[in-house]
């Protein structure tokens, strides 16, 4: 099956006669060795004593948003955009770019109340609109449209959710990127705004109770003035607002003065019955479990499984029974049937066992338990009965991710998606009783998928240890070791990167580019230990996965040193940053987005501290030192030749703050002592990525593969 189609080969060889074209006059201008000066960075005699050793951070005054900082930032924004607007192939990608982009694009239906409500993009909309109708047939009308909460498209929908009549919609704006969530409620028959307002959310869904006259929420207290974006989050607690009262009488439902770390997240069961209140310590991969039954009016929260041993997801009940997919004495998951009734261990039922497969995830619809099992790093669907016997296979269109599976328990409706490198996400109808898949939407993207190819190797880490790798390119292309290549990885907090398309890929492989992209140790791919092997002491391991995926591309021909480019977000601008200061003559470009660098100071802002459980913390000495051996900002070393590099950040990115690229990018540029270029792109009106508008989107990867035009000395074919 395929899921796009080409509408106009004439008018992509056009347009990439036109790049090819503009890549020379690029090349040609690199052969008269441009040079960059960079803006004056102070340096402070700011040192911190860490367990005996003297640790200097002398662009500290960066992390302030001071009159000089924000010089500063003009100052590089000025060097880096007055670059990158010069180069002759960035119009060029920029104008395909948003050719490619242009087309309708579905999220999966969900049904409530009889109805339906699933997102539509036109193609080109900064943000995505929301429907609801009656019926599959139904004409549609919109629910909300999130393009009309600002001219710039720089506030995004963050979050909804539907009362169980489907009457009413919950729903989150983001302003600028932020992770702070201001929640709303629409009458969704009249469309209008009624006038209840939450502030000071975060991390948060809205959970209705039964009878549709509030909803259950998690935030924080309202932050210092001006710090909004930089204090750090603690002490989370969950309430339940009431329709049409203030804020401020809000009930506080669950709160742990005691253990300022917890968050709280709180749902309501299907059946209205219970409270699931889902208790977290930071990204720990391991939680808790409480409740209240909601038929008790004086009923109290009930500790049901405590000590963070394992991880714990609620995914149905049948009365007091509750099912859990679970890592508890089953590292790659399993289903277990608990009684409150009857707690202990040693009284659970075991519904789906462990298996050779990770079980990713179940949803309890139509009489039945769909399971999604990833298999290395793709997906795999299993249709079983309430008591676990298997019922049938979904059958998938082949190397790809697929998702959903949501509904009633006693409804047999529902929708999944599947994508993958080269299939937009399509979405599919599937009834649960009969196995029938019938297709909802497909997109119809300008490219031909046929003329490329995905494939799945595994390599050797530097330890010995197996790694899948996905690698993506044009189906005739001539490994001669001279292909532009973009690695791409992650590695961390459990999170796997499975195939799953998007535009900025298709036109870098229309460009003759390959896309490879590692599944390191530190995700989930292959459960706990997988993970755990990526984890504070052990976090070397995700780095020597990732060089030792861009040497085996080199050894076999994909690429070479002056091709290969590295690129990664978040955790992932970590990863960049860790490898390109290890092995700086391995790579030809270096792409750090939103990365933590800075690994001695991470935790004292916003959200960081959370993330001790995946990197440990300075504060601990041996931890320190093995955070201190890697940190890519303390691991620049001056009079290197570092790789061409574009860092990328924003200013209004409150969960890896900036703080971390401005720092880099200062260090960075001081210690280069090579001729290529090392740039930083701030974005202004930004976040941390969620909620960005296509337009802002569309600008950004054109800067960056413009960039790699440029450094790469990519001839189009």
């Amino acid at each position: 099956m395929r899921t796009s189609r080409i509408r106009n080969r004439s008018r992509v060889a056009v347009a990439f006669l036109a790049i090819a074209a503009a890549v020379t006059m690029t090349r040609a201008e690199a052969g008269s060795k441009r040079t960059f000066v960079y803006p004056e960075a102070r340096k402070c005699d700011q040192v911190d004593t860490m367990h005996g050793v003297e640790v200097p951070d002398p662009y500290r005054w960066l992390e302030e948003y001071s009159d000089e900082t924000r010089a500063w930032i003009e100052a590089q924004n000025k060097l880096t955009f007055g670059y990158l607007e010069s180069l002759p192939s960035r119009e060029k990608i920029k104008a395909r770019m948003t050719e490619l982009w242009n087309y309708e694009r579905y999220g999966q239906p969900i049904k409530e109340g009889g109805r339906y409500f699933y997102s539509k993009n036109d193609g080109l909309q900064n943000q995505s609109v929301y429907y609801w109708m009656k019926s599959l047939d139904d004409e549609p009308k919109v629910l909300i449209d999130p393009n009309k909460f600002s001219e710039d498209g720089t506030v995004a929908l963050n979050g909804m959710s539907i009362s169980d009549d489907g009457k009413l919609l919950a729903y989150a704006k983001s302003d600028g990127g932020s992770d702070w969530q201001e929640w709303f409620v629409r009458d969704i028959d009249s469309g209008k705004d009624l006038k209840d307002h939450i502030k000071w959310a975060k991390f948060t869904g809205a959970s209705w109770s039964k009878d549709g006259k509030g909803f259950y929420y998690s935030r924080y207290s309202e932050p210092k003035k001006d710090k909004a974006l930089q204090d750090t989050n603690y002490y989370n607690k969950l309430y339940y607002h009431r329709l049409g009262t203030p804020q401020s009488a809000d009930e506080l439902i669950y709160e742990r003065p005691d253990h300022k770390e917890w968050g709280l997240s709180g749902s309501v069961t299907e059946d209205g019955r219970y409270l699931i209140i889902s208790v977290r310590k930071g990204t720990h991969r391991k939680n808790q479990i409480f409740y209240r039954d909601l038929q008790d009016k004086n009923g109290k929260i009930v500790e049901f499984i405590t000590g963070f041993d394992a991880l714990y997801n609620f995914v149905s009940n049948d009365g007091p029974v509750f099912l859990l997919r679970t890592d508890s004495d089953a590292p790659r998951y399993r289903l277990v049937a608990v009684d409150t009734r009857n707690p202990d261990p040693e009284n659970w039922k075991e519904i789906i066992p462990q298996n050779k497969n990770i079980l990713e995830g179940v949803s309890h619809v139509g009489g039945h338990l769909v399971a999604t099992y990833m298999k290395d790093a793709q997906s795999k669907i299993k249709v079983f009965d309430k008591e676990g016997k298997f019922v049938r296979d979904v059958p998938l269109p082949g190397i790809g991710s697929a998702g959903g599976f949501d509904g009633k328990h006693d409804d047999p409706e529902t929708f999944y998606s599947f994508s993958s490198y080269l299939e937009p996400g399509a979405i599919f109808h599937y009834n649960v009783h009969t196995g029938e898949s019938k297709l909802f939407r497909a997109p119809d993207v300008d490219f031909n998928p046929d003329d490329y190819v995905t494939k799945q190797v595994f390599y050797e880490s530097r330890d010995g240890t197996r790694v899948p790798m996905f690698i993506t390119h044009k189906r005739e292309m001539n490994l001669d070791g001279q292909n532009p290549t973009l690695l791409y990885g992650y590695g961390g907090f459990n999170i796997s990167l499975m195939p799953s398309f998007r535009v900025s890929r298709v036109v870098w492989l229309e460009m003759g580019g390959i896309y490879a992209v590692p599944n390191l140790r530190g995700g989930g791919e292959y459960g706990r230990q997988w993970h755990e092997a990526g984890m504070k002491l052990k976090r070397q391991n995700v780095f020597d996965d990732f060089i030792a995926a861009a040497e085996y591309l080199i050894d076999h021909k994909y690429t070479t040193t002056p091709k290969l480019a590295i690129s990664g977000g978040s955790n992932g601008g970590l990863l960049v940053g860790a490898c390109m200061t290890q092995r700086p003559g391995l790579y030809g470009a270096c792409l750090p987005a939103v990365g933590v660098l800075d690994m001695l100071r991470f935790h004292k802002f916003t959200i960081g501290w959370a993330w001790v459980s995946d990197y440990g913390c300075a504060d601990n000495p041996d931890e320190f030192k093995a955070l201190y051996a890697y940190s890519p900002l303390h691991n620049l070393k001056p009079g290197t030749a570092y790789p061409a590099t574009l860092i990328t950040t924003a200013d209004r990115d409150d969960r890896v703050v900036p703080l971390h690229s401005f720092k880099f990018a200062a260090a960075l540029q001081a210690a280069q002592s090579g001729p290529k270029p090392t740039l930083i792109r701030i974005e202004t009106r930004a976040g941390h990525g969620a909620g960005k508008p296509t337009a802002m989107k569309i600008e950004e990867i054109a800067d960056e593969y413009a960039f790699l035009v440029d450094q790469l000395s990519m001839t189009l074919e």
